[in-house]
């Protein structure tokens, strides 16, 4: 362990799908994809510190839905790095969750806790295993843990275990909604009615706020018909994102989570206020991006 590192905190932003096709089956039934992802400056957030025994607690919103033993994802990595690293290097610690994000919400927050775990205590027991090393021991938490330690714009292919960073890809205005219910990733993937679609469209030149909304038009969420089919409320959020002035409203994952695009920061957040007031019940956030080549915590 670096003596000069007592504690880290690390943002677990959350994960937008803003384009998810699903083009095929493995025989393992794990289905293949197409996404376009991005990270948000908004998620949960994980502090790890040295203990004189393994600890863990989660606090924030959305406590309540998580388990606080071995079935969290950050406590299986924490052990699933301390088997890397071995446990004379990676000593006893005290972790804290800080839960934001609504949980089973399509906007991948258990990976991105997990991923956030991975990276803090990598730096905490001075490990630095290179970033396939990590990759590995994130795939087998969960298929969208490695994009998540990504946390950069990116296309994720396969199962979502190849990815290709985005590089001069801008921050963009987001907002986040829930409608408080919560959707089975299995039931919407069992309801799908096909799973051979075409993949993702050709990339436009800019990312900008109109090139991006002009290439969303042309992608689908093939998750999102089953959803909405599956909980009504998906489509009644995304509706209240259009009406709330979003230029492109969509479902995230397989939600409920849906995401507006909006074509500045401030806007997001009037946007936001308007949907707290109208939806009190709902989880809200105004949120940006986080851009190519940027650092999530910075």
């Amino acid at each position: 362990m670096d003596a000069a590192v007592s504690s880290i905190t690390e943002l677990a932003p959350a994960k937008v799908n803003l384009a998810l096709h699903v083009t095929g089956r493995r025989a393992d039934g794990y289905h293949l994809l197409e996404s376009l992802v991005v990270f948000t400056r908004f998620g949960d957030r994980v502090s790890v510190e040295a203990s004189d025994e393994d600890r863990f607690s989660v606090s924030g919103p959305f406590a309540d839905g998580v388990p606080a033993d071995g079935g969290n994802l950050v406590v299986r990595a924490r052990d699933g790095l301390r088997n890397a690293g071995g446990a004379e290097t990676a000593r006893p610690v005290a972790i804290r969750l800080e839960k934001n994000l609504p949980v089973a919400s399509g906007v991948g927050g258990g990976s991105s806790d997990a991923a956030a775990a991975l990276r803090a205590l990598d730096r905490l027991w001075g490990l630095r295993l290179r970033a396939d090393e990590l990759a590995d021991i994130g795939l087998a938490l969960g298929a969208d843990v490695p994009m998540c330690l990504t946390a950069k714009p990116l296309l994720a292919r396969g199962v979502g275990d190849e990815i290709s960073v985005m590089n001069d890809f801008p921050a963009h205005g987001l907002v986040l909604v829930n409608p408080g219910v919560a959707v089975s990733t299995p039931q919407v993937f069992a309801a799908l009615d096909r799973r051979d679609n075409a993949g993702l469209p050709p990339m436009p030149r800019i990312f900008d706020f109109h090139g991006l909304r002009n290439w969303l038009d042309a992608t689908r969420n093939d998750l999102e018909p089953a959803a909405r089919t599956l909980e009504p409320a998906v489509g009644h959020a995304l509706a209240a994102l259009e009406r709330a002035g979003a230029g492109f409203a969509r479902m995230s994952g397989s939600g409920a989570t849906g995401f507006g695009l909006f074509e500045t920061g401030n806007v997001a957040k009037r946007a936001a206020a308007e949907l707290r007031g109208r939806h009190p019940d709902w989880f809200v956030a105004a949120t940006r991006s986080i851009p190519s080549g940027a650092d999530p915590n910075d």
